[in-house]
């Protein structure tokens, strides 16, 4: 675990650093989760710092690694939320610990901005619980209606065994049947095996159209470059955690860069590249020296979420005129609820400016439009996207909030 600062002291150290902690797995299967938080938390403490900080006070992040798992995930939490003083806020936790880990950070009152696409927080009753991103069952949805779209009318659904993984398929097997798909395999498979030899088989004799898939970069790789060697590839569409440069490192290894172009797509959130709040994002990204390669994170819509995050933990303790999370955690929707009476602002400094002339502000960032709903969830379209060779995502179809709605019951 590596520092963030608490809540528990609101009164002490008044010119101290503020911290926001990047509460997610930097190491194991999903060790990528931590990275793409923390280049959007660092650009955000960028922005606010050269603003003049969060009401004076300077902000940084931290990482705190639950390594992808529930039992690491409860011991490092209790362990930040015990020992660390000062911290502001909380960018995570991701699916891998969401259900052991949000009622401890809910617990300490600290506002958290959670990254999990878990069903179980859609009718979230935590205070503190925040989510700017769509849950799995909802990105589910939007892979059945891209396949059906394609007329993909028979899939196998092939997913890793773990939490994360897992968490999406129900919806997913639910969806596809409700589209007219007929899902004909469906694989619960242990990561990390040196051969997939037995499932390739099944996935053969199975004759699908197509592959909804969502493991670790290995067990993926292992298992699409033993189907090409023993049969041949077919579309396959994956979920938002195999856009990630790992991930297409160890395909494009495996299968070849053609292949891949070829083959793959995967959805994710949708989060136009452009407008006023992503060109703030992306200057100050590219500008990060502690990031490595901070341009794959330019067009990743999760790092643009964590972004918007901490600019409005900033913006909610501007217009709480508080330092101290359990106060301005009741002012996030005050920033990011539009009306007739709001002022549209996308960036932190005309945020700052328009709380300070006495106006109310509705906060519009690189990632788009937050509109939360009573349970703390805020969701929209996704794009599909086809990776080119040179490892950049093109985008080949989109699906809005309006054409899921018919699916989400």
């Amino acid at each position: 675990m590596t520092a963030a600062c608490s809540s528990a002291q609101p009164g002490a150290a008044q010119n101290s650093t503020l911290t926001v902690a990047v509460f997610n797995p930097f190491s194991g299967q999903d060790q990528s989760f931590g990275p793409e938080a923390m280049a959007g938390c660092q650009a955000a403490a960028t922005v606010i710092n050269a603003a003049g900080g969060v009401l004076t006070r300077k902000m940084a992040c931290e990482g705190v690694d639950t390594h992808g798992n529930p039992n690491d995930g409860v011991t490092g939490g209790a362990e930040m939320l015990a020992t660390i003083s000062h911290m502001f806020g909380v960018l995570g936790p991701s699916s891998d610990e969401a259900d052991a880990t949000a009622p401890l950070i809910n617990a300490a009152k600290v506002p958290m901005f959670a990254d999990t696409g878990a069903a179980s927080f859609d009718h979230n009753k935590l205070p503190y619980f925040w989510r700017m991103v769509a849950a799995d069952d909802v990105r589910s949805y939007a892979m059945a209606l891209y396949a059906h779209r394609k007329g993909y009318l028979r899939a196998a659904a092939v997913f890793g065994n773990d939490i994360g993984s897992q968490a999406g398929v129900p919806a997913l097997l639910k969806g596809y049947s409700e589209v007219g798909g007929h899902m004909v395999l469906v694989q619960k498979i242990a990561l990390g095996q040196s051969s997939y030899q037995r499932e390739v088989n099944q996935l053969i004799a199975a004759k699908p159209q197509v592959i909804f898939t969502e493991t670790s970069p290995p067990t993926n790789a292992t298992y699409l470059g033993e189907l090409q060697q023993q049969s041949h590839l077919i579309p396959v569409v994956g979920t938002d955690v195999t856009i990630q440069p790992q991930w297409f490192t160890a395909m494009a290894g495996s299968i070849g860069k053609p292949a891949v172009s070829q083959y793959f797509v995967a959805e994710q959130p949708y989060a136009p590249a452009s407008g006023a709040g992503w060109q703030v994002f992306n200057k100050n990204l590219l500008a990060l020296h502690s990031v490595s390669k901070p341009a794959q994170w330019s067009t990743d819509s999760y790092s643009m979420t964590d972004y918007d995050s901490t600019i409005v933990m900033a913006l909610a303790a501007t217009a709480a005129k508080s330092t101290n999370p359990a106060v301005w955690n009741a002012f996030i929707p005050a920033v990011t609820t539009p009306s007739s009476k709001t002022m549209v602002v996308r960036t932190y400094a005309a945020g700052v400016a328009a709380l300070k002339a006495g106006k109310k502000i509705h906060y519009v960032g690189a990632a788009g439009i937050i509109d939360f709903n009573k349970w703390h969830n805020s969701g929209g379209g996704f794009q599909i996207g086809a990776y080119q060779q040179n490892g950049n995502l093109n985008p080949v179809s989109y699906i809005t909030a309006a054409q899921l709605a018919p699916l989400i019951k």
